[in-house]
């Protein structure tokens, strides 16, 4: 990979800088003031339709992971490995690096649909019924990618459509922000088939799978986006053989990401009552009991254990020092796994997600304190209620639009539609 096109400051729209900002703190600018930003303050991270105002939202969340990115970033521009890799000194990069992962980490879920991945599922399940039955809108799709963005319906597609378009529905390119910024966002570039549905046609077949790319995870790119995304693609020499990489520096977002939701997610379960200290103390004593391959994974639950067993501080100090304590460990692991492994990243040949990289596996443990939220009855009753309000939404729509024929309807429904993604 050629880090001076990685790191592209080109937009699609020619832009005239008018200040002392570089194009990365121009991409800043343009995120922090955009009305799709601001919506992710009425969308809760974990707890749909909450009134709680101690549980993150998505704008809170998003808050975090920039909050890590920017960490990565200067540690990652202080690498004398890195600095070599690039070509570039340290103060260079200062100015690039971590205002480029801020970018891409505080519009990670910007796409994110209502009620997270459960929406998503929602979604997919909704026009899997409608396809299954031959009905609008797939009786008027032409191809496979059209029909898979709703049969693989994903908040990452979405995302990159609100940055492209979607942010001024009378302009075509949405934000217009760098290629890098974009590159660096796409977590699944992909508009191929899933990995699972690669891996159930040839279990049919009686074969296996061999190799599931990272990038093939999830169908990351809507056909209304394609030729926007070719053109970054190729623009930052992502394209590598027949396969189309992740920007390096995206595992460094995904991971900002997984700490935050890991991290967090334990705290705001304390919170709600899902589950004590005690019961997180318990978990940790269970695993420090077990051999550790890596000492560090030994040393972050004995430094958990220790922090709970203060006396002299109450319940909510000690769950955010463990919180403290666990992201320290986080991005040390992350980081070190990203340096170490670069040149395998770029080649295509590392197929990790960084904080999973690890013989002990410790944030399987943190995880399983994200299940016991997700498999609580609250969290249940109210995907419930989500399940209604979504698929009420669509019957609404659909209806109107593709049965009942109202022009009238129709052509206002157009008004709410960007002028790029209509087809003729």
């Amino acid at each position: 990979m050629d880090w001076n096109k990685l790191l592209s400051t080109e937009r699609i729209r020619k832009s005239i800088p008018t200040d002392i900002r570089n194009e990365f703190e121009s991409d800043f600018g343009r995120i922090i003031y955009s009305p799709a930003l601001r919506r992710m303050h009425d969308k809760t991270q974990v707890f749909p339709l909450t009134s709680d105002d101690n549980i993150h939202s998505r704008l809170t969340h998003s808050n975090e992971v920039m909050s890590l990115g920017y960490t990565f970033g200067i540690k990652l521009a202080e690498s004398k490995k890195f600095q070599k890799t690039t070509k570039k000194e340290e103060k260079e990069l200062l100015r690039i690096i971590p205002i480029l992962l801020q970018n891409a980490c505080l519009v990670h879920d910007i796409g994110n649909s209502p009620f997270g991945h459960f929406g998503e599922t929602i979604i997919s399940n909704y026009f899997q019924n409608l396809n299954d039955e031959k009905k609008e809108p797939f009786a008027s799709l032409k191809t496979d990618h059209e029909k898979n963005d709703f049969l693989n319906y994903d908040g990452n597609a979405q995302g990159f459509r609100v940055l492209t378009k979607l942010q001024i529905l009378n302009d075509p390119f949405g934000l217009n922000l760098t290629y890098a910024t974009l590159a660096t966002t796409l977590k699944y570039p992909n508009h191929g088939e899933i990995n699972n549905v690669k891996k159930a046609k040839l279990e049919d077949r009686g074969e296996i799978l061999d190799f599931e790319p990272i990038e093939s995870k999830k169908h990351g790119i809507f056909h209304s986006e394609i030729d926007i995304y070719n053109d970054i693609i190729e623009k930052t020499g992502l394209r590598f053989k027949k396969r189309v990489l992740r920007h390096p520096l995206c595992y460094l977002m995904e991971a900002a990401d997984s700490i935050a939701y890991l991290c967090m997610d334990m705290e705001d379960g304390f919170n709600k009552g899902i589950f004590s200290i005690k019961d997180i103390k318990t978990k940790f004593e269970e695993r420090i009991k077990e051999s550790f391959v890596n000492s560090e994974s030994s040393n972050i639950c004995k430094d958990v254990i220790e922090i709970i067993n203060n006396i002299n501080v109450n319940d909510s100090y000690k769950i955010v020092n463990i919180r403290i304590a666990l992201i320290r460990h986080f991005v040390n692991l992350a980081f070190n796994n990203f340096e170490k492994n670069l040149e395998e990243i770029e080649k295509g040949e590392y197929n990790f997600e960084l904080i999973q990289d690890d013989e002990d596996k410790l944030f399987k443990l943190v995880e399983s304190f994200s299940k016991l939220i997700f498999n609580s009855r609250e969290i249940n009753n109210l995907e419930s209620t989500g399940y209604s309000v979504i698929v009420g939404l669509l019957n609404f729509y659909i209806d109107f639009i593709f049965n009942k024929k109202n022009k009238k309807f129709i052509n206002k429904a157009k008004v709410l539609i960007s002028e790029s993604i209509i087809s003729a």
